[in-house]
Formats: structure tokens, C-alpha cells, sequence
């Protein structure tokens, strides 16, 4: 079969399975991106490869998957392009100290967890990658980020966005969103430093400067589009391609320097005039073909790396247990008791920790950078897409138990300290 014509059949296979998955998860009161991403796994050789290794094969040939992961990643740059384009930082400034507070700790505590965790799994679980640290900061990183994009969402259909619970789990997501990819920025200048492409004085300072460029020169330059918006009335195709040759610049920059071509696009993301009708109207156009047409052939390329299978054995499994464990007394005991020390009621640190927990896609983006530079063996990918999985299909569930809608009458507000 031609490969365009087995390139149309995969993509038309994926968008139909992800959104019949979406579809029925959303019926079981869950984001539809969480039936999305199990939709992507059940592609790969745990579930299709294990029932129908014949239909796998011919559907996902090796030398096919090469078409997809570019469409996918050119996805992936637009969503965290999104991403970024969605953080709000502001509501720290509403939400006082005490919103801070909660958020370093709900970072501190499971990158700590992952990371003295990593120290007993680099011999048996790390990739190819001989540096401890690379691999250490990794795993902690991986502990630690929070899917804004799902919360958000999940905040959105709960009606709790202008609850307190709301604006502190989404303060404190924005701030984790932002540390997280710095701090994988630095694990990847470190990992690839040591293949010799650049040395690493000039990967970071060059990261650096990219930054400062970024906050205090585009950023002002950019501004100008929100005029020709509001002068023009709405979103034009020439404010659009300017949108996509920041975005597609700044993954240039960055993937030049070695870090990752979605930093570049993260960073764009943030810089961004937070104009509301320019804000909302291209978030509309571009998720309309990110989150139906790309994400999901991400998403199966997730599946077609990660197998249930390769966890095999009593000892694996419990490297799996202890994974989740540690994610979930990191990042939602963290939360919890940290919001309830900053003067929340119990119930209300008990749902902002539940928010917090959720990991979602953002998680799957790491992990297969993991996976990519070799940080992770396929055996541990798979434990971590399992543990991605598990925290972000907890999340509404736990959140109905614990924080229903009907009891959510507290307004935004700022907290005690």
C-alpha cells in the first residue's frame, strides 16, 4: 500500500477510535481527553498488537511511523504553544503568599520523592543515558508537573473556576507548568551536553538570552498585533501567520540550542499579548485542528512505545505501585496538607490536591522526551504512562466524592498568611 494512502487510513483509524473513546469517557463524567489517551495505548501492542498482532503490524508499520511523529509533533508545538498561551500568572498576585507557598510545595515534595527514588531505579530502569543526575532530575520533573490544560478543563465542566478551590488549583498549576519546563530545559542542556553538540557553557547561556529576548523584546514587538485585532475587528490570516512564525521561530531557536523545540514554543505561548477576544479567538481556530486532528496521533504514537508487557514480574509491578504511591503523597499530600496549612478547610486542601494530582497529556510530553534522549528504558515509560494514566482518571471521580458542585459556594478570595 502507497505510504500516503497508509498515512490517511492511520490518521482516519486514530481520529475515529479517539473520538468514540472521548465520547464514552465523556459519558463516565470524564475529560474527553482522558478517553483520548487510553484510546492511543489500546492502539499499541497493549491491547491491538496483543489481540490482533497481524492488523498492528500492517496498520503501524516501523517504517511508517515516521509520517505520523512529524504531523504529531508539529501538534505538540501548537499545543504548547496553547499551553503557555493559557497560564495566567496573575492570579498569584490576587491569591497572595499563601498561593505561592502551596505551589512550591506541591512542586518540592514529589520532585524530592521522585528524585531519591531514582537513585534505587537508575541501575535496574534508566535508559541509555550514563548521567545519574540527567536521570534523577528527570524522574523528580516527572513527579512533579501538573496537566494544566485537564484541570482546567475539569474546572471548567465542574463549574469551580470562581471558586477558591478553582483560582488556587490553577495559580498554583501555572507555576508548576513554568517550573517544570525550566527545569527539563536544564535536564535536557545536561543530557545532551554530554553527546558533544554543543558544549554546555553555550546551551545554557544561550537558553538564557533566548529567554530574556523573549520576555523583553518580542514580547513588546508582538503587541502591536493586538491593534491591527481590535482595528480590524477580529482575527485576520496575517495575525495568524505571524502567531505561527513566533511559534515556529522560537522551536528553531531552541532545537538549535539543543533544549527541545516545544520550550520554544511554551515560551511563545507566554509571551503572548493577553488580549481577551485575540486570546480566545485563536485558541479557538488553532484547537479546533490541534486537539481533534494532532494530539491524537500523539497519543498513539504514545501507545505504539508503551506496552503493559514490559512490566513483567512481582518486582516490576511493585516499581509500578511505588511510582504511583510516591506520585500520589508527592503531589496531592503535598498539596493537600500545604493549602490546609495556608488556612483551607480540609475538604477544600483536599480538592485543590486532587486538582493537583492530575497529570494528563502534559505528562505524556515529558516522558517521551525521556524516552527520546534515552533517560528512560521502554520498561520504565511504560510504568510512567501507566502512572500518568491512573492520576488523571482518579481525578474527577475523587473530585465528586470529595468537592461536589453543590457545595462549591465559595468564591475566589485570598487566604490567611
Amino acid at each position: 500500500m502507497p505510504s500516503f494512502k497508509l498515512l490517511l487510513l492511520q490518521v482516519g483509524t486514530i481520529l475515529i477510535v479517539t473520538r468514540l473513546a472521548g465520547w464514552l469517557f465523556g459519558k463516565l463524567s470524564q475529560p474527553r481527553v482522558v478517553g483520548e489517551m487510553i484510546a492511543g495505548i489500546m492502539l499499541g501492542p497493549s491491547l491491538l498488537g496483543w489481540l490482533a498482532p497481524s492488523i498492528s503490524a500492517s496498520l503501524f508499520p516501523l517504517a511508517s511511523l515516521g509520517y505520523l511523529n512529524s504531523l504529531s509533533q508539529v501538534g505538540l508545538l501548537l499545543f504548547m504553544f496553547l499551553v503557555g498561551l493559557e497560564l495566567d500568572l496573575g492570579h498569584l498576585r490576587e491569591l497572595g503568599r499563601a498561593a505561592v507557598l502551596i505551589s512550591q510545595v506541591s512542586i518540592v515534595a514529589p520532585f524530592a520523592m521522585g528524585f531519591l527514588f531514582a537513585a534505587y531505579l537508575y541501575p535496574k530502569l534508566s535508559g541509555d543515558t550514563k548521567s545519574f543526575i540527567g536521570f534523577a532530575l528527570f524522574m523528580g520533573a516527572a513527579m512533579s508537573v501538573t496537566a494544566f490544560p485537564v484541570l482546567a478543563r475539569i474546572l471548567t465542566e465542574r463549574k469551580l473556576v470562581r471558586t477558591r478551590v478553582g483560582s488556587v488549583a490553577l495559580a498554583c498549576a501555572a507555576v508548576d507548568d513554568v517550573t517544570a519546563w525550566c527545569i527539563l530545559a536544564g535536564i535536557v542542556v545536561i543530557v545532551r551536553s554530554s553527546g558533544g553538540d554543543l558544549p554546555i557553557w553555550l546551551m545554557a547561556g544561550g537558553l538564557v538570552v533566548f529567554v530574556l529576548l523573549m520576555l523583553f523584546v518580542v514580547r513588546r514587538g508582538i503587541k502591536r498585533i493586538t491593534e491591527r485585532y481590535e482595528k480590524r475587528g477580529g482575527l485576520t490570516q496575517d495575525i495568524v501567520a505571524i502567531v505561527f512564525l513566533v511559534v515556529l521561530g522560537s522551536g528553531l531557536v531552541t532545537e538549535s540550542l539543543g533544549v527541545h523545540a516545544l520550550f520554544g514554543a511554551f515560551v511563545a505561548g507566554i509571551v503572548m499579548p493577553r488580549h481577551p477576544g485575540l486570546s480566545q479567538e485563536l485558541s479557538q481556530k488553532l484547537e479546533a485542528v490541534v486537539v481533534v486532528l494532532l494530539l491524537p496521533i500523539y497519543f498513539a504514537l504514545t501507545g505504539l512505545r508503551s506496552s503493559i508487557f514490559l512490566i513483567r514480574g512481582a518486582e516490576m509491578w511493585l516499581y509500578c505501585a511505588v511510582i504511583i504511591a510516591l506520585a500520589m503523597i508527592g503531589k496531592l499530600g503535598g498539596s493537600m496538607l500545604s493549602a490546609r496549612v495556608n488556612g483551607m478547610p480540609w475538604r477544600e486542601a483536599a480538592a485543590v490536591g486532587i486538582l493537583m494530582n492530575t497529570r494528563g497529556l502534559v505528562e505524556l510530553v515529558i516522558l517521551n522526551i525521556g524516552l527520546d534522549l534515552g533517560i528512560l528504558s521502554p520498561s520504565l515509560f511504560s510504568i510512567m504512562v501507566l502512572m500518568a494514566l491512573f492520576t488523571t482518571v482518579m481525578a474527577t471521580p475523587l473530585l465528586a466524592r470529595i468537592y461536589p458542585e453543590g457545595n462549591a459556594a465559595s468564591t475566589a478570595r485570598g487566604m490567611t498568611g
